[in-house]
């Protein structure tokens, strides 16, 4: 997917760009494969910010992602890809030989017209396949991972991300993750062949705030720029550091840098080398 830039006729033309959406063969999404997405703000099920600058944005639908695809030895067929507002991968739609319709995350190489296949033996390794960790060879690239078997997919879903299989050793596959993070996953676990599509997304210039505020994100402000009274940086007169030994959150605990997984949580015994 190239990226378009604009004649600079105005300061944000100069300094955004846009995606070509060249690759997408069909515009409206399949009416039952959507739903109402609600909007809340960052505000939990209390009515409480739990995450700042959101809210606002263009009304969208969510499109249902079979993340699952239990579908197993149905063959499908690629009839569409298409742009999902909710996510920066592009989304394909398949229809099965029974006649279901389903949405996947679409891989880097997957076209109109061809034909994919989920199953929970061996069957070929092609871009667009899901089936299980351990009947995938070493080196292969591979995307939608489960973290536990039937869990469906919940890592590597990003535009132009990818994880490797390094390694198999006592029923566990070793991959590699985009973080740099080596972990292992139970051989049962499920994942799909190939890096996921539109790699060209992390070289989208956004260039205005407008644009940000079509995608949900509202202005953030300093916190140096508050008073004592609404942040730790906040106070002094004119234009003042910090004035900690590192900086904070707006609760008061220690902001960028600092590491917040849990010592003890249960799942480190399954990271072999901490990400970068």
């Amino acid at each position: 997917m190239p990226i378009r830039v604009y004649n600079p006729t105005s300061p944000a033309r100069r300094k955004s760009s846009v995606a070509d959406f060249s690759d997408l063969t069909k515009k409206e999404p399949e009416k039952k494969l959507r739903e109402i997405r609600k909007r809340r703000g960052g505000r939990n099920n209390q009515g409480k910010i739990t995450v700042r600058h959101r809210g606002g944005g263009a009304k969208r639908f969510y499109r249902i992602v079979d993340f699952k695809r239990t579908q197993f030895d149905v063959p499908a067929q690629v009839t569409a890809i298409e742009y999902d507002p909710n996510r920066s991968a592009r989304i394909a739609l398949l229809r099965y030989e029974n006649g279901a319709g389903a949405y996947i995350i679409a891989p880097v190489d997957l076209r109109v017209g061809d034909s994919v296949l989920s199953s929970q033996g061996k069957i070929d390794i092609k871009s667009g396949n899901r089936l299980c960790l351990e009947h995938i060879p070493t080196g292969m690239m591979v995307h939608a991972i489960e973290m536990q078997p039937g869990r469906g997919a919940q890592v590597v879903r990003s535009a132009g991300l990818g994880a490797q299989v390094l390694a198999f050793e006592d029923g566990f596959a070793h991959l590699r993750l985009p973080s740099g993070e080596v972990r292992k996953f139970s051989g049962r676990c499920m994942a799909t062949i190939g890096a996921v599509g539109n790699p060209d997304h992390q070289n989208i210039r956004w260039g205005k705030a407008g644009r940000m505020r079509l995608r949900g994100w509202k202005p953030s402000v300093r916190g140096k720029a508050m008073n004592p009274v609404d942040h730790p940086h906040g106070g002094g007169e004119g234009n003042q550091p910090v004035g900690l030994r590192h900086p904070k959150t707006p609760q008061g605990k220690p902001a960028l840098g600092v590491l917040t997984r849990k010592k003890k949580k249960a799942s480190n015994k399954f990271i072999l080398k901490r990400r970068k």
